[in-house]
């Protein structure tokens, strides 16, 4: 098996001058490892230290305690260089929340220009990763375009677009469609799955979106700064107490079949999200009792 492109052994992190007691840390004990190629959600609760994670990865912050590997290289071993922080943060790409925020030109391909740029390519080679990164996010027709003409969603796609062209070995998406619109969202999450699936980049989603987080290899839970659950879609969104007590909603189709379960003692499986498998159990339910 390969060595995991991210690999954290019991980080902790807590932020200066903050007013949390002395051992509440937004980042406790955390150990985790994501795999290259794999499409990893994180899920939890406003200040369940799923972004303070992230920001710990690229070296935003520097963990108080415990050991953070980016592509093999211990990033927490001594104080590193701009030039070391510099080369880890080129593997490690980061998505946020806001696109007006990551958007720095006036036309679409001078903003995806902009990270390589800093790389010091050579103008044809940026040329060359513009023209791929927007065909990656279906936005090349917009090249010429002012970005804040464009969606919600299109801008987000332009950002995203922007850390391609940097080519990392990992994206992570920090609530990156949390400002969006129904139809922004699907825009970036069809890009995101793209990404992973087409492209083999490996993703890090974090968000607090049920339908967004089932569309991944794997699911992990924050919970007051651990990681609290993990698995499958299916194993962890089959578990819906756990879920509620994390402050965090279940897939609806799930919801239905607990609440089945418990009032009609249906004995169910939980280990279904989606619509279509949610009706086809009941059905076969109904048809088992004719």
């Amino acid at each position: 098996m390969s060595n995991p492109l991210i690999k954290l052994e019991n980080v902790c992190f807590k932020y200066p001058n903050s007013d949390l007691e002395e051992n509440n840390f937004a980042v406790n004990n955390v150990s985790l490892e994501i795999m290259e190629g794999e499409f990893v959600a994180i899920l939890g609760h406003n200040g369940s230290g799923k972004s303070t994670t992230a920001k710990l990865i690229n070296l935003i912050l520097n963990a108080d305690s415990g050991k953070i590997y980016v592509d093999g290289k211990d990033v927490c071993e001594k104080e590193l260089s701009d030039e070391e922080a510099f080369e880890v943060r080129k593997k490690i790409g980061m998505v946020f929340q806001n696109p007006d925020n990551q958007i720095v030109a006036t036309v679409v391909e001078e903003d995806v220009a902009f990270g390589p740029e800093n790389l010091g390519l050579p103008p044809a080679e940026i040329r060359k990763r513009v023209d791929e990164a927007l065909s990656i996010v279906n936005m090349k027709e917009y090249a010429r375009h002012a970005p804040h003409k464009l969606s919600g969603g299109q801008k987000q796609r332009i950002a995203i677009a922007g850390v391609i062209a940097m080519k990392p070995k990992c994206i992570i998406f920090d609530e990156s469609t949390a400002m969006l619109d129904p139809q922004g969202r699907k825009e970036v999450m069809n890009t995101i799955k793209r990404l992973n699936r087409e492209e083999g980049m490996t993703v890090v989603l974090i968000t607090h979106y049920m339908n967004e987080a089932q569309e991944a290899d794997r699911v992990l839970v924050m919970k007051n700064g651990s990681v609290y659950l993990q698995g499958t879609p299916n194993q962890v969104f089959s578990q819906p107490d756990k879920l509620w007590s994390a402050g965090l909603e279940v897939p609806q189709s799930v919801e239905l079949i607990d609440k089945l379960n418990k009032e009609l003692s249906l004995n169910l499986p939980l280990q279904v999200y989606t619509q279509k498998e949610c009706a086809r159990v009941i059905m076969e339910k109904l048809t088992e009792n004719k």
